[in-house]
């Protein structure tokens, strides 16, 4: 059989120069919470860190060479107080400069940035579906040097890529914990790595596999996977002001024939919810629901990476989105205050900031010595969607009519709308599909 899995993790370095940022406004999508887990949002919903209260800015360090202004996600705040201080005690040279913390979640950290990048934190955590935007306004500086080559060195390529656009990375990876990958009952799915293979004993079986069709998250695990291309541009403002798509094509049909192929499966049902599923033997899902998959397969309970799919005789590696956050330091004009943020804001992202922070509120790191720490290593969940991530992208900016016309695909697929059509027609509802995806972007 002829082989073409899709190897996307250098798709998502050089695609991410497409991607922009979630600046609220008309745009939302599916993206992670905050807190300990992450998880993608109802459609309709904005992105991540939507709605979360800001908190009081917390004074850390008085002092009088200049004032350094930090913002994280609430989950952290506390963390990254005490792990800034413990950064000042081991550097005394660094002493002298004040310190806040103020609680802007990574969901809205661009659009403040960008609505006054002078009056901006100096220091801020943000998702990476955000980057181009910050890049765009001059709201984020490049790293260059030893920097950038510490980052490339330290962490996963799913998240340098993530921090990257065209050959420059502008931040430094804070996490790799945001996707979707599959959970089964290792009694009864005996090989995980094919779906034709998962499908197939689950139906021995009797046992049902999950899957969230008519969701425009979930669905481009067999777009992308065919590697179909689907991403959006904004400008400054958040405004979409373009579409690179290429579903109404050969590879298009290929993920839309799988996708009705797997809907006619009797075992077949549609959701992602772990707590929702019944006589289920596989499900994808993320991370935020690992705890109730250990309850529903208890000792039989194991992770994978997403399997491969055939369609006729080509093989392809069920891709997706990524998620990401990182950290990005604000242009400075004082080369002082900014060897001092530059050395904090790598400090935060290194290797034992990353497990200490997993240890305290769950996030899994992007650093490689720390994925291979045993206590995430030995976290099935974790290792599965890392091992994931290398073939998704990193989630940018889609507009609203993009996930209505994703569900309205999957709901047409779930009833049975395509079942006995050709390729030449599914081309035809691809071609509409496409169009009216692009008819978002003005």
């Amino acid at each position: 059989m002829k082989r073409k899995i899709f190897a996307l993790a250098t798709a998502a370095i050089l695609a991410l120069s497409a991607f922009v940022g979630c600046g609220g406004g008309s745009s939302e999508q599916p993206s992670g919470s905050q807190g300990g887990e992450n998880k993608p949002a109802q459609e309709g919903e904005g992105g991540e860190g939507s709605g979360e209260t800001e908190a009081p800015a917390i004074t850390v360090l008085e002092g009088d060479k200049g004032q350094i202004v930090i913002w994280v996600a609430e989950a952290v705040t506390d963390f990254t107080k005490e792990k800034v201080l413990a950064f000042f005690d081991a550097n005394p040279d660094y002493k002298g400069y004040g310190v806040t913390i103020e609680t802007i979640g990574e969901g809205d950290a661009a659009t403040n940035m960008i609505t006054d990048v002078e009056g901006g934190a100096d220091i801020f955590g943000f998702a990476q579906d955000q980057l181009a935007r910050l890049v765009a306004a001059g709201g984020v500086s490049p790293i260059m040097g030893d920097d950038a080559a510490w980052i490339t060195a330290q962490n996963d390529a799913g998240a340098v890529g993530a921090a990257t656009v065209g050959d420059t990375i502008y931040a430094y990876p804070m996490t790799s914990d945001n996707g979707y990958f599959l959970y089964y009952d290792k009694s009864v799915v005996k090989d995980p790595s094919t779906l034709e293979g998962i499908i197939a004993d689950c139906e021995a079986a009797g046992k049902g596999f999950y899957f969230e069709m008519n969701s425009g998250w979930y669905q481009t695990a067999f777009f992308f996977g065919t590697g179909c291309e689907l991403t959006y541009d904004t400008d400054n403002d958040g405004n979409v002001v373009a579409c690179h798509v290429d579903y109404a094509s050969d590879k298009g049909v290929a993920a839309l024939k799988k996708l009705v192929e797997l809907h006619k499966s009797s075992m077949f049902n549609n959701g992602s919810s772990v707590s929702n599923a019944a006589n289920c033997a596989a499900i994808i899902s993320g991370t935020w629901d690992s705890e109730a998959a250990q309850k529903l397969f208890g000792e039989n309970y194991a992770t994978a990476k997403l399997p491969t799919f055939t369609v006729g005789d080509v093989s392809y590696q069920m891709s997706g989105f990524g998620g990401f956050k990182l950290l990005g330091i604000k242009p400075q004009t004082d080369a002082g205050k900014l060897a001092v943020v530059k050395a904090l804001a790598k400090y935060l992202t290194g290797t034992e900031i990353q497990l200490a922070r997993f240890e305290a509120v769950g996030w899994g790191p992007s650093n490689l010595e720390a994925q291979a720490n045993d206590a995430i290593a030995k976290n099935p969940a974790l290792a599965a969607l890392a091992e994931q991530l290398v073939f998704t992208i990193p989630q940018g900016q889609y507009p609203q009519g993009y996930w209505d016309q994703a569900k309205a695909l999957g709901d047409s697929i779930l009833a049975g709308d395509f079942d006995a059509v050709d390729d030449a027609k599914l081309l035809e509802v691809l071609t509409d599909f496409q169009n009216k995806c692009i008819s978002f972007a003005k």
